[in-house]
């Protein structure tokens, strides 16, 4: 075998070995890599197959659209929280809750929905609306609630503060930080944001 016959068959071997189930994991994993990294106006079809070391085909048998791949890619990596921290308080179990909301909005899955946010258009926007309520808004909206609940039970928090509205406060301002402002929540105003904004609307 020629060398340059030699350099082409090693260049096929990963696609060729990987199929299946694990060449669509690796697909995935490089969707959310381009939308960290370029993201979503950068991120083609093209660059994901060569992520993922495949061909552009194999990446459209499966993915007619990058905003097909991408809600795909987004709904198998973001974060799951499954319950609500525990402190013994509502000031520390919003203020732990705070904290990993923050950490799951700065992971990699975290950084590519932000870049699918700020940079995709209204039509494109609608097809990740799903994606967006039910991987991110209500299971934070949840988990708020159950700590409110929680309080009640153990007569901290009024309970007629058991609204819908309450429990978006502290999803809604974090987005509205990170999409608006492009800024990060610091460990100090996690803390002023419950003191001064969820306490004094919780309390007794």
């Amino acid at each position: 075998m020629t060398t340059s016959r030699w350099r082409a068959a090693s260049a096929q071997t990963p696609s060729q070995r990987r199929r299946g189930p694990v060449l669509e994991q690796a697909i995935l994993d490089a969707a959310l890599e381009q939308l960290s990294t370029v993201g979503w106006n950068g991120l083609t079809m093209e660059g994901v197959a060569a992520g993922a070391q495949t061909g552009k085909a194999a990446v459209y048998r499966r993915w007619p659209s990058k905003e097909d791949l991408v809600v795909d890619a987004l709904q198998a990596a973001l974060p799951h929280l499954d319950s609500a921290p525990d402190c013994g308080s509502v000031r520390e179990d919003l203020l732990q809750l705070c904290r990993l909301i923050r950490d799951a909005m700065f992971s990699r899955p975290g950084f590519a929905l932000r870049a699918v946010l700020h940079e995709c258009d209204a039509a494109s926007a609608e097809r990740f609306h799903d994606v967006i309520v039910d991987g991110v808004i209500e299971p934070s909206a949840e988990l708020i609630k159950q700590v409110v609940r929680r309080g009640v039970e153990r007569d901290e928090v009024r309970a007629e503060v058991m609204d819908p509205y309450v429990c978006d406060v502290i999803p809604a301002m974090m987005m509205y930080r990170s999409k608006v402002c492009g800024s990060e929540w610091h460990d100090d105003e996690l803390a002023e944001l419950i003191d001064r904004v969820m306490v004094p609307l919780l309390r007794r």
